[in-house]
């Protein structure tokens, strides 16, 4: 089963979750880091720090967003990075913060689908995703089309939230996300659907061993996945 923001609506997931990003994109980044109590500035470090030895110079950030993660992807010190999303709401955020810190001579961010990224093959050094995979609305043929861009020996680095599995924060994680969260989310960003939405697509996404085989059966390699902050997300490695 699919799992969409606004169940009442009869348009696909990708239409649903960009109209859905374009409603909260004024709010995003101040509930991303609030309701993670920052802790995914953190993650997003330890995602990037994973491509240090690549050392990669020309890199595509998909499902970009505001930009956060190109902006930590700078850290490597490459030549370009481009980013896409299909929200152009969240892209007009990311522009604007670029050109308040002047790094848009080297980030360029770009309406773009997913599954069907407008680049051609072997293009990039290396690919990064946070927190898109699972708005995929083809898991698989979203990875194929990250896996054509990349370059042979190129590496793709996912970051998406995962299931905690020890007791007592599998428990606790659980309520916090069901019932606190939307709450939350719903007062400051004013869509209910948007962080109902956050709790029952991570529910619904295949983490662990399951990412790691669709990453495996699309062709990637060397597949590697480190848990962090109790499992409550996830850093995947792969190559071409």
């Amino acid at each position: 089963m699919t799992v969409v923001p606004y169940k009442e609506d009869k348009s696909g997931k990708k239409e649903q979750v960009a109209k859905m990003f374009d409603s909260i994109s004024h709010r995003y980044d101040f509930l991303n880091h609030f309701l993670s109590l920052g802790i995914d500035k953190g993650w997003r470090k330890k995602a990037i720090k994973s491509l240090r030895e690549l050392s990669p110079k020309v890199m595509l950030d998909v499902a970009t967003g505001t930009g956060d993660f190109a902006i930590q992807a700078l850290t490597l010190k490459p030549e370009k990075i481009t980013g896409v999303d299909i929200s152009e709401g969240m892209l007009e955020v990311g522009r604007k913060k670029l050109r308040d810190r002047k790094l848009d001579h080297t980030i360029e961010l770009l309406l773009g689908d997913s599954e069907n990224l407008p680049f051609e093959e072997n293009k990039f050094d290396a690919v990064t995703v946070a927190f898109g995979v699972r708005n995929f609305e083809n898991l698989e043929r979203g990875l194929k089309e990250i896996y054509r861009v990349v370059k042979p020996g190129g590496m793709v680095v996912v970051l998406e939230f995962s299931q905690p599995q020890a007791f007592p924060f599998k428990q606790l994680y659980s309520f916090y996300f069901k019932f606190i969260l939307p709450k939350i989310g719903r007062i400051v960003s004013s869509d209910k659907a948007a962080y109902t939405y956050l709790p029952e697509s991570v529910a619904a996404f295949p983490d662990g061993d399951k990412f790691l085989s669709i990453l495996g059966s699309v062709g990637f390699k060397k597949m590697q996945c480190q848990s962090l902050t109790f499992g409550i997300s996830s850093i995947y490695t792969a190559a071409k």
